[in-house]
C-alpha cells in the first residue's frame, strides 16, 4: 500500500496549483508573461485578479508572488474551508457541490466588478474545477433554489459533465462566455487548472469567458433525455422553453466581438498529474503504463474495463515483476440505490468485485480534489483480497454496491478491521479529476 499511495501523492504534487501557476509567468521591464501570452503593464491603469474553483485560492498565491502592488483588487470564491493567505485579493466562500447564497452573492460582486473594467483594464481571470457551482448567478428571472434543483436532479441522474453544463449555461448569467461579454472592453486571460477530458475552455467551469457551441435546443434535449421535463422547477422550465422559442439571449457564440480580447492557458491537467505519476514510479525501478488519460462513462463498467485490462496484463507478467498502470479521467455514478458514495469509491468497490481472489493487484481510485462525492473521503485502495477480507467481518460487498452504498462499505471495513483502505485526505487545494493507480505483481 506503501508505493501506490506514494504514486498517488506524487501526482497530486504534479499539479500543486501553485507550482504550475508559477512555472508559467513571469514580469520583466514592466512586461508580465503567461505563458505564450506577454502584456505591457503600462497599457493598463487596473489590474483585476477574480475567480472561482477549488484551486484558485493557491493560483492566486502565484500571482499575488509575480505582480504584487500591481493589482488594483480582486476576489475569489472558494468552497468553505479552503484557506489561503492572500494580501491583495479578497477570498469569499460559496457552497459545493451545489451553489448557495453566499455564492450567488460573491458572483454578483465579480460581475459588477467586470461591468466596470474598461479597455485599460488587465482581467487576470483564475479558473478550477468546482466553478461551475461557486461561480452563480441565476439568469434573470431565476432563483438560486431552482438552478440547485435543476443541478441536483442531473447529477442524480448521472449525466455527464459537459451535458450538465449544456444546461446550466443556459440557465446562468454569468456561464457559456457571459461574463467575458460583462467584462469588455478590457483584457482578459483566463489561467485554467483543467478538470475536465478534452481541457476544453467551454467546458471547464461552464465556459465563463469562452464561446459555447451548445444552445438551448442541446440544454433542452439533456433535459428530454433524463425524463426530467416535468421535475425541474417551473420557472426554470418556462425559461428553457422561451430560449427555444428565441424570446432569451443565447450564450456567446465562436467570433463575437466581445471575444476579441479574451484569450485562455491551461497551466495543468490530468496529463501534468500522470506525468507526475509516471516519473515516480520509474525513480521507484517500476515499468510503467499510461491505460488513458479520458477515463469516462459509469463507475462500475470502467471498473470492470480496468479490471479485465489489469488481469490480462498481469498474466504475461514475469513472476515477480512489478509494473504499474495509470489511468485518469472522470466517470459517473448513476444512483438506483439509497446509500452514500463517490464515483471513485464506486469505481474501487466494483473493481474488487471483478478482482475477486487474484493475487498481485491492487488498485486505488481517487479524486485529485479530496473530495469523493458528497464525503469526507477521496476514494479507496483496494485488492483482490478485499472481497474475502470484508466478507469474513461480515460485509457483503456486491449488496454494498448494489446499493450504491460504497462509503459505507469501506467506513464499515475500517472500522472492523482496523486498517486503512478508506482513503481519506481531506481537501487538496487542487482539482484535475480524478487518478487511478494500479500496481501489479507477476504471478508465483
Amino acid at each position: 500500500m506503501c508505493e501506490i499511495l506514494q504514486i498517488f501523492q506524487s501526482g497530486l504534487a504534479a499539479v500543486d496549483p501553485f507550482r504550475v501557476v508559477a512555472a508559467n509567468l513571469q514580469l520583466e521591464r514592466g512586461r508580465f508573461a503567461a505563458g505564450p501570452h506577454i502584456f505591457d503593464l503600462d497599457r493598463f491603469q487596473n489590474i483585476l485578479v477574480v475567480g472561482a474553483g477549488k484551486a484558485v485560492g493557491c493560483m492566486a498565491e502565484a500571482v499575488e508572488a509575480v505582480l504584487n502592488d500591481r493589482i488594483s483588487a480582486g476576489l475569489l470564491i472558494m468552497p468553505q474551508g479552503v484557506r489561503a493567505p492572500l494580501r491583495r485579493v479578497v477570498r469569499a466562500e460559496g457552497g459545493h457541490p451545489f451553489p448557495d447564497e453566499a455564492g450567488r452573492r460573491a458572483s454578483r460582486k465579480i460581475l459588477e466588478m467586470l461591468v466596470s473594467a474598461d479597455e485599460k483594464t488587465l482581467v487576470l481571470f483564475l479558473l478550477s474545477g468546482g466553478a461551475s457551482a461557486l461561480l452563480a448567478v441565476p439568469a434573470a428571472g431565476l432563483t438560486l433554489a431552482d438552478k440547485r434543483a435543476v443541478t441536483s436532479m442531473l447529477i442524480r441522474s448521472g449525466a455527464a459533465i459537459g451535458e450538465l453544463n449544456a444546461v446550466r449555461k443556459h440557465l446562468s448569467a454569468v456561464k457559456g462566455g457571459r461574463l467575458a461579454r460583462a467584462a469588455f472592453p478590457a483584457t482578459i486571460l483566463t489561467m485554467i487548472l483543467s478538470d475536465v477530458i478534452g481541457d476544453r475552455p467551454d467546458v471547464i467551469g461552464s465556459g465563463p469567458t469562452a464561446p459555447d457551441a451548445s444552445n438551448f435546443a442541446d440544454a433542452w434535449s439533456v433535459i428530454e433525455k433524463y425524463g426530467l421535463q416535468d421535475k425541474i422547477p417551473v420557472r426554470a422550465r418556462k425559461y428553457l422553453e422561451r430560449g427555444l422559442a428565441g424570446l432569451e439571449s443565447e450564450t456567446v457564440k465562436e467570433n463575437d466581438p466581445c471575444l476579441a480580447r479574451s484569450a485562455h492557458l491551461v497551466v495543468g491537467s490530468i496529463h501534468t498529474a500522470i506525468e507526475g505519476a509516471r516519473k515516480k514510479t520509474r525513480s521507484m525501478g517500476i515499468a510503467v503504463e499510461i491505460i488513458t488519460r479520458a477515463l469516462q462513462g459509469e463507475a462500475r463498467e470502467a471498473a470492470f474495463f480496468l479490471a479485465a485490462k489489469a488481469m490480462r496484463i498481469q498474466s504475461g507478467l514475469a513472476p515477480g515483476r512489478k509494473l504499474c498502470l495509470l489511468c485518469g479521467g472522470e466517470t459517473t455514478v448513476s444512483v438506483r440505490g439509497s446509500g452514500r458514495g463517490g464515483r471513485n469509491q464506486e469505481l474501487a468497490l466494483a473493481f474488487a468485485l471483478a478482482v475477486a481472489g487474484r493475487e498481485g493487484i491492487e488498485l486505488l481510485s481517487a479524486g485529485t480534489d479530496g473530495i469523493d462525492g458528497p464525503t469526507d473521503a477521496a476514494g479507496a485502495i483496494v485488492d483482490g483480497s478485499t472481497v474475502a477480507q470484508a466478507a469474513r467481518l461480515g460485509l457483503d460487498a456486491r449488496a454494498f454496491l448494489d446499493n450504491n452504498d460504497s462509503y459505507s462499505f469501506f467506513y464499515e471495513w475500517d472500522r472492523l478491521s482496523g486498517e486503512r483502505h478508506h482513503l481519506k485526505t481531506g481537501p487538496s487545494g487542487t482539482n484535475v479529476m480524478d487518478l487511478q493507480v494500479i500496481l501489479l505483481r507477476g504471478p508465483g
